[in-house]
């Protein structure tokens, strides 16, 4: 242990190495022969856009990490309220924002997405100088959940700009490949957010000592703001930081990014997925919708997404606050070192499950679905047995939900969602999975918020009539574990026909 908590005192450079690692595995997977010009333009494309993603769940999740600066200013309950409606705008946003990005492309997706949710985090930095300076005029959790949900929609175009450019540049026996970047990428992004999210709020507490980033941070943003008299925190930096990011990559993203293989001068690229054949087919949004809608597949694979929402997200937040509350001895790195945690398990996820996925099981994202299911089962059952006397274990298991839930997330909709719904319509059938990824962590959000104590005083202490009790959390989770386990089996066996001729081609090409 004392090892490992050596190596993590240096974050960045395990993330670095992680990133390294990554695009390592980039270039040395091409099992279809592509050129080394193409592999090479295939990365200008999707590493800026995928560090676009990466900093927007910086500037999503930098919620939770001021939920914790801002102490008794923001309840449990009142987080949970403001999370839950921000996830649940985001769920809806998809209806919109998926046949959109499916006209009007993946780049320009993009750049609304960063454009657009670093004004929010802007307006949620003066909303939070406002709060903590006591100069509020209107209802805390309004006024957040209002600026959040406004985050949360500009935030639902990122998703499906990055799984629509994919959808052109990757073909079906890549794209398990493919989703273990957008996996990794996500768990990078929870690092940023997370990990340099409270490196800026420990920066900027009023009277902290530091170097000359520390100065840097207390000259711009502490500004020697005071309430009666003292010093007060600028937590406030922990929006405005990952806005300032944002629109950097917005710049490099107008540069580089092309939506097509063919937009940077190479040949038509035929992915082999549910639109090949079908490409001079114009699909209006009715169409795109009905591509999900209508389809009992499509639905079984967002129901699989909603399970994975519950799982990453109910941990994902809640741990953080559950280990800000109750002291963990012997534990205490897990909350210490979360981002970078959540950033190492949740790359190990996602690369699981693509491997698997394209290895062993001939492009099929079911099986590994099942059995990253199944593990989530096995562990939110060890967290209700021994969250109250053994920490260690408790914080092992929270990760490896993680890692198992990430891997859920970049199976259903980085890759099963646009295998089935074809480059045509990938954004919007990838939109609304993750949407419903969103739908379930809205779900959990307010259920588990208002079921685990709370701190405020002369709060009621049950929700519903029923007592709340920390053990709620992991319980609430085991019914979606049984679930997407379930559907996940029952989807055994599916792949796109075009995919299956693919691979039928191939296997008798070599034999």
């Amino acid at each position: 242990m004392n090892f490992i908590t050596q190596v993590l005192e240096y974050p960045n450079a395990l993330v670095g190495s992680c990133l390294a690692a990554i695009i390592a595995l980039y270039f040395y997977n091409n099992p279809l022969q592509h050129s080394r010009w193409f592999l090479m333009r295939r990365f200008i494309n999707w590493f800026p856009l995928g560090m676009t993603y990466s900093f927007l769940y910086m500037g999503r999740y930098n919620l939770n990490v001021s939920k914790n600066a801002l102490g008794s200013l923001m309840t449990k309950a009142d987080f949970g309220t403001i999370f839950a409606i921000g996830t649940l705008v985001y769920g809806v946003s998809f209806l919109i924002n998926g046949p959109l990005v499916d006209k009007i492309g993946g780049k320009k997706g993009i750049l609304i997405a960063a454009v657009g949710s670093a004004v929010a985090n802007i307006l949620l930095g003066v909303l939070t100088y406002l709060t903590v300076l006591g100069k509020l005029k209107m209802n805390m959790v309004v006024a957040y959940s209002t600026l959040y949900a406004l985050n949360m929609y500009f935030q639902s175009y990122g998703a499906v700009s990055i799984i629509k450019v994919k959808a052109y540049w990757f073909h079906v026996r890549e794209r398990g490949v493919f989703g273990a970047i957008f996996g990794a990428l996500i768990s990078i992004g929870v690092y940023f957010a997370f990990d340099w999210g409270g490196k800026i709020v420990e920066l900027t507490k009023a009277g902290a000592a530091g170097g000359w980033f520390h100065d840097l941070l207390q000259s711009v943003f502490a500004t020697n703001a005071t309430v009666g008299g003292k010093l007060v925190d600028a937590t406030w930096a922990v929006f405005f930081i990952p806005a300032a990011i944002m629109l950097v990559w917005v710049l490099i993203d107008w540069w580089l990014i092309k939506d097509t293989p063919e937009e940077a001068e190479f040949a038509h690229f035929d992915t082999h997925d549910a639109s090949s054949g079908q490409m001079h087919i114009e699909l209006s949004t009715m169409d795109l919708l009905k591509k999900v809608f209508a389809s009992k597949l499509m639905l079984l694979i967002a129901l699989v997404g909603l399970t994975s929402g519950v799982f990453r997200n109910g941990i994902q937040n809640w741990y953080f606050i559950y280990a800000g509350e109750i002291k963990q001895p012997g534990a205490e790195f897990f909350k210490d070192h979360w981002g970078l945690l959540l950033c190492l398990f949740g790359v190990v996820g996602g690369f699981f499950g693509g491997w698997v996925s394209d290895h062993l099981f001939q492009s099929r994202r079911a099986p590994p679905a099942a059995m990253l299911a199944a593990l989530v089962l096995v562990l939110t059952m060890v967290m209700v047995a021994y969250m109250s006397t053994m920490p260690l274990v408790l914080g092992c298991a929270c990760v490896m939900v993680v890692m198992a839930s990430v891997g859920l997330t970049s199976l259903m909709a980085g890759s099963a969602a646009t295998d089935f719904g074809g480059r045509k319509a990938t954004a919007t059938c990838a939109g609304i999975v993750d949407g419903f990824t969103y739908l379930g962590s809205g779900i959990q959000s307010f259920f588990i918020g208002q079921l685990v104590p709370s701190e405020k005083a002369g709060a009621a202490q049950t929700f519903m009539g029923i007592p709340r009790d920390w053990h709620w959390w992991p319980l609430f989770m085991v019914p979606f574990a049984i679930i997407g386990f379930a559907v996940a089996i029952k989807l055994w066996h599916d792949l796109p026909e075009a995919t299956r001729r693919f691979n039928a081609e191939r296997a008798k090409a070599k034999g």
